[in-house]
């Protein structure tokens, strides 16, 4: 049961002894899952994604320092 942290390491240890690379499969799978390429595959398309978040940011501009 990998409801606590003993029951975790537990379960893990039994993956592991079920399978040496258990987790490396898992990890595998997720990778190749992956569709979209994200901002490392597009420098360009995160400058412009970013510019417009800067662009639409609710943060006002510093114009005075409160002092306490």
């Amino acid at each position: 049961m990998a409801g606590t942290v003993n029951g975790g390491k537990k379960a893990a240890a039994k993956n592991l002894a079920k399978d040496p690379n258990f987790y490396a499969k898992i990890g595998r799978k997720g990778g190749q899952n992956g569709k979209t390429g994200g901002f490392a595959a597009n420098p360009e398309l995160a400058r412009i994604a970013g510019a417009k978040g800067g662009r639409i940011s609710r943060r006002r501009k510093a114009d005075t320092v409160d002092t306490v």
